[in-house]
C-alpha cells in the first residue's frame, strides 16, 4: 500500500517536486472549498449536519487531488548496495557462555543463540546490501573468519575499547554501521561519558542487539560489598552489601575469615525491588591481614553460585590510635569516660586533668616529658594525636597560638575534636569566641556562666542515628531504639546553640518543652568536630546493672569515630582491595611531615611480595596533583594475596613506611552482572544514531541499516502521488459520499 520500505518513511524528508509555489496550492484549495460551499448552499433543505458531512468529504477529496498535482516526494539517503562495509561484532566474553534457558532448551548459550540468529536469514539479507565483516570481541576486537570459528570465552568485557578499535577502520573503508551483539555486561569501565562521546564523534551508527535475559529469577548476585579496607583491632566492622535478585525470598549472608565464620544473618529479599541493600556486623579481630569472604546461600536450583560471594582484604594495623583528653577540673564524668575507653586495645587514651591552677594530673602518657603543661605547645606535638576531647576546660587557659593550633588540628591534620558540657565547657568556658568555634557544628550561644544547669533529660536517637555506628547499641533497629529508651535519664544539660547548615544531630535531649540537640557533629576541612551537651552519661553506668555495657559501648564507639578517621602521616592505598581478572594494580601514597605539610621530592619505593613468588621492587613517581602524592602501578600475573610495603626517604633524611594488601583473582569477573544490561545498549545506540534491537527482531536489520546515512550513500527521490494507498483513499472518499447520498435519497 505504501510502496516504499518503512525505514525510508522514518528517515526521509517530505517535499513537493512540481516546482509550483505553495501559495498557489493554498489558493486553489480555498477556491475549491468556496465552490463546494456554494454548491451545497443550494441544497439547504438537506440539513446542516448532512451538508457538513458532504462538504468535509468533498474538501478532503479536493485536498488529496491538489496534493497529487503538486507531486509529493520523499527524499532519502540510502547506502549504495555492495559498496559499503558492515561490521558485525559478536561478544565472546565469559558471560555469553551463560545459559538463560529462556527458550526451554537448556543446552544453548547466549553466544550459540546469537550465532544461530545470524546464521539463518539475517546474515544473507545483510550480505545483499553490504560487504559484511565478522568480528569477535571481549577485551579487544578480532577478525572472525566464520561464525563457526568462535574463540574461547574472554575474561573481561570492554565494549568501549572494542568499538573504538572497530571505528578506527572507518578512515580506510566506507563503514556504514556496526552491529553489536552483546549482553551489555560491561565490566572493563570503558563506557564513560567521555568515551561515549568519542565513539559518537566517528559518525558511524552502532546498532545494538541485546542477547540474554534481562531478569533471571533463579539467580542471586552479591553485586557489591562496601566495607573499610582498614579497621582497628577488636573493633566491630559494619559492611553494606547490595544483592541483585529478580524475585522475592530469603537467604543467609555469611562473613568468613578464610574458613572461619565471623558472622551470619538472615536477610529478606523484597519482591517489590530487584536490588536490595543489607548490613552485617563482624569483629575486626587481631592485628594483621584478614582475607574475608562474603557469601550468600544459593536458591534452590540456582545455576551459578560463583556470583553469590565476594572477597575483601581487611588490614588491621597493630598501631594504636592516640586520643588526648583535657579536663579543667576533676569530675566523675572524666573517671567513667576514661574507664570505658581505656580497655580498648586499638586506642591509647592520654589525659591531663587540672587539679590546681598550675598543676595537671596526667594518665596514659608515654614518658614524663609528655604534656608537661597539660596541653601541647607546638603543632608537631598536637598533631601526633588523632583525636582530642575537651571537657570542662576554660578557653582562657590556652594562648592565642594554641587556639589557632586547635583549628589547624581539625582543618589540616584531619583530626576530630569532641567538646563536652561542663561548668567551664562550651560557651560557659568562652569557647564561642575562639578560632575553634568556626569549626563547630553549632553557633555556640554567648558566654553565660549559668548555662550548664541541673536538668533531667532523656537521650533519644534521631533518624540520622539509625545509620551511625556511634549510636548503635544493637544491630536490630527496633531493639536499638528500645535500649536507648530504657537508659537512665541524664542529670544535667548545656545549650549547644543554633545548628549550622552542615550539622548532623545524632542524639536529642528530651525535656519538658520538647527536644533539643544533645550530640551533634559536622565535617570541617579534613577533620570533624563533635559537641555533647551533657556531663552525666555516667548515670548510664551507675543506675544500671554491672553487666549492662551500654555506657561503655557508646563511649568506645564514639572514641573510634573520633580517632579512626584521622589520616596517618604516611599512607598507601589501592583502588580496590580485590582485583578480579585485572593484572594492573594501581597504588597511591601520600606523605606528610610532623606538621602535616605535604612532602615533595621524596624517594619512594615499593616492595611487592606475592603470595607464592619472590618479592620485587617498584619505584613510585610523583603524582601530577602534587600535595605529597606518589603513584605507581605494577603487574600482578599470579593469583593470590600481595603484600606491598612502602619505604619513603624524605629530603630531610627521615624514613616513612606504610603497608597495603591486595588480592588477585582469575576467572570471576564474567560471573557478575550476567543479566542483559539493556539501558547500556540503548545508550550506545542513542548517542551514535543507531537503534536497539531484540535478538528476535534481527530479521529487520537488513531493511533498516541501508538508511543509516553512513558510508557511501546516494540520494533518492521517491514519488508519493502514485502510492496505492492514495488511490484507495480517493475511492473511499467518493464512495462514502455516494453511499450517504443514496441513503438520504438525494443523489
Amino acid at each position: 500500500m505504501f510502496t516504499h520500505p518503512l525505514w525510508a518513511w522514518r528517515t526521509g524528508t517530505f517535499a513537493l517536486a512540481s516546482g509550483w509555489p505553495r501559495w498557489m496550492l493554498a489558493a486553489a484549495f480555498i477556491i475549491g472549498v468556496a465552490v463546494i460551499a456554494a454548491t451545497l448552499w443550494r441544497n439547504r433543505p438537506l440539513g446542516a449536519a448532512k451538508l457538513a458531512t458532504i462538504g468535509v468529504l468533498q474538501a478532503a477529496l479536493l485536498a488529496l487531488l491538489l496534493g497529487m498535482l503538486w507531486r509529493p516526494v520523499l527524499h532519502v539517503e540510502r547506502v549504495r548496495d555492495r559498496e559499503n562495509v558492515l561490521a558485525i561484532a559478536i561478544d565472546t566474553s565469559g558471560s555469553m557462555a551463560y545459559d538463560d534457558m529462556v527458550d526451554g532448551d537448556g543446552a544453548r548459550s547466549r553466544l550459540q543463540r546469537a550465532a544461530a540468529a545470524l546464521d539463518e536469514d539475517a546474515l544473507a539479507a545483510l550480505q545483499r546490501s553490504f560487504e559484511v565483516r565478522l568480528f569477535s570481541f571481549a577485551g579487544k576486537a578480532e577478525s572472525l573468519p566464520t561464525l563457526q570459528a568462535m574463540p574461547p570465552p574472554g575474561a573481561q568485557t570492554r565494549i568501549g575499547d572494542s568499538l573504538i578499535q572497530l571505528l578506527q577502520t572507518a578512515g580506510s573503508v566506507p563503514l556504514a554501521g556496526i552491529v553489536l551483539m552483546t549482553d551489555g555486561a560491561e565490566n572493563g569501565e570503558t563506557l564513560s561519558e567521555e568515551q561515549l562521546a568519542a565513539i559518537a564523534s566517528y559518525g558511524v551508527p552502532v546498532h545494538t542487539v541485546g542477547v540474554g535475559a534481562e531478569k533471571i529469577p533463579a539467580d542471586l548476585e552479591l553485586e557489591q560489598v562496601r566495607v573499610a579496607q582498614v579497621a582497628p583491632a577488636g573493633a566491630t566492622v559494619t559492611a553494606s552489601v547490595r544483592v541483585r535478585h529478580d524475585a522475592g525470598g530469603e537467604s543467609r549472608l555469611r562473613v568468613y575469615d578464610q574458613e572461619k565464620l565471623l558472622a551470619a544473618r538472615e536477610i529478606v529479599l523484597p519482591a517489590s525491588s530487584s536490588v536490595s541493600t543489607h548490613t552485617i556486623e563482624f569483629p575486626a579481630g587481631d592485628p594483621g591481614t584478614h582475607d574475608l569472604r562474603f557469601a550468600l546461600d544459593g536458591l534452590e536450583g540456582e545455576p551459578d553460585l560463583i556470583n553469590n560471594s565476594r572477597a575483601h582484604v581487611l588490614n588491621v594495623p597493630a598501631a594504636r590510635r592516640r586520643i588526648l583528653y583535657v579536663e579543667g577540673e576533676p569530675r566523675w564524668e572524666y573517671k567513667f569516660l576514661r574507664r570505658a575507653i581505656e580497655p580498648e586495645r586499638s586506642l591509647r587514651l592520654t589525659s591531663a586533668v587540672r587539679t590546681t591552677p598550675n598543676k595537671y594530673f596526667r594518665q596514659g602518657v608515654s614518658s614524663g616529658t609528655e604534656l608537661p603543661d597539660g596541653f601541647p605547645s607546638d603543632l608537631a606535638e598536637l598533631f601526633s594525636y588523632d583525636a582530642l576531647i575537651i571537657g570542662s576546660f576554660d578557653s582562657a587557659s590556652l594562648s592565642t597560638q594554641q587556639h589557632q593550633m586547635l583549628r589547624q588540628f581539625v582543618d589540616r591534620r584531619g583530626g576530630s575534636v569532641l567538646m563536652l558540657a561542663g561548668r567551664n565547657g562550651l560557651s560557659a568556658g568562652g569557647w564561642d569566641r575562639t578560632a575553634l568555634a568556626q569549626t563547630l557544628p553549632t553557633q555556640l550561644p554567648q558566654r553565660q556562666p549559668q548555662s550548664f544547669i541541673q536538668r533531667v533529660a532523656l537521650a533519644r536517637p534521631t533518624l540520622y542515628a539509625t545509620e551511625s555506628p556511634i549510636t548503635r547499641l544493637h544491630v536490630d533497629p527496633a531493639r536499638n531504639a528500645e535500649l536507648w529508651q530504657t537508659l537512665p535519664r541524664l542529670a544535667d544539660f548545656q545549650a549547644l546553640g543554633r545548628l549550622k547548615p552542615g550539622a548532623i544531630v545524632l542524639l536529642e535531649a528530651g525535656v519538658e518543652r520538647g527536644a533539643t540537640p544533645l550530640l551533634v557533629w559536622q565535617r570541617f576541612g579534613q577533620g570533624a568536630t563533635y559537641l555533647l551537651g551533657t556531663a552525666s552519661t555516667l548515670r548510664w553506668q551507675l543506675s544500671t546493672e554491672p553487666a549492662d555495657q551500654r555506657h561503655e559501648l557508646f563511649w568506645r564507639q564514639l572514641a573510634h569515630a573520633l580517632a579512626d578517621g584521622a589520616p596517618p602521616r604516611a599512607s598507601l592505598t589501592s583502588e580496590r582491595s580485590v582485583y578480579n581478572d585485572e593484572r594492573q594494580v594501581h597504588l597511591e601514597a601520600q606523605l606528610r611531615n610532623a606538621r602535616f605539610e605535604p612532602i615533595d621530592g621524596a624517594q619512594v619505593e615499593l616492595l611487592v611480595a606475592p603470595e607464592r613468588d619472590e618479592p620485587y621492587s617498584v619505584a613510585m613517581q610523583p603524582s601530577q596533583s602534587g600535595e605529597g602524592r606518589y603513584v605507581a602501578s605494577f603487574d600482578a600475573p599470579a593469583t593470590g594475596l600481595y603484600r606491598i610495603d612502602m619505604t619513603a626517604r624524605t629530603p630531610e633524611g627521615e624514613l616513612e613506611t606504610a603497608t597495603a594488601y591486595v588480592r588477585r583473582n582469575d576467572g570471576l569477573l564474567e560471573h557478575y552482572g550476567v543479566r542483559q544490561n539493556r539501558p547500556v545498549l540503548e545508550r550506545i545506540a542513542s548517542v551514535t544514531g543507531g537503534r536497539y534491537w531484540k535478538l528476535t527482531d534481527l530479521d529487520q536489520l537488513a531493511a533498516a541499516i541501508p538508511y543509516s546515512k553512513a558510508g557511501i550513500v546516494e540520494r533518492q527521490t521517491l514519488d508519493l502521488w502514485n502510492l496505492p494507498i492514495v488511490f484507495l483513499v480517493l475511492l473511499a472518499l467518493k464512495l462514502s459520499e455516494w453511499l450517504l447520498r443514496l441513503r438520504w435519497g438525494r443523489l
